[in-house]
């Protein structure tokens, strides 16, 4: 289990366990907050060629899933 703290994440760097259309790489570029300014979701931008995924920003926390940095 990764150790995050969400008011941290901006442009920190993960990859991907399994890759897919070939991105691996990714780079937080945006915090998703909510009325009360609580994080709830970030949005990672492929290194490889630039596409957004938004996702709940607990599931960088699975291991499984993501690593820290740039492996």
């Amino acid at each position: 289990m990764n150790q995050i703290n969400p008011k941290k994440l901006l442009l920190s760097k993960w990859t991907a366990t399994a890759p897919v259309n070939k991105e691996r790489h990714f780079i937080v570029s945006e915090l998703i907050k909510d009325e009360e300014e609580k994080i709830i979701g970030c949005k990672l931008e492929a290194v490889i060629n630039k596409n957004h995924y938004e996702i709940q920003w607990q599931r960088l926390k699975n291991n499984e899933e993501w690593l820290m940095g740039w492996k």
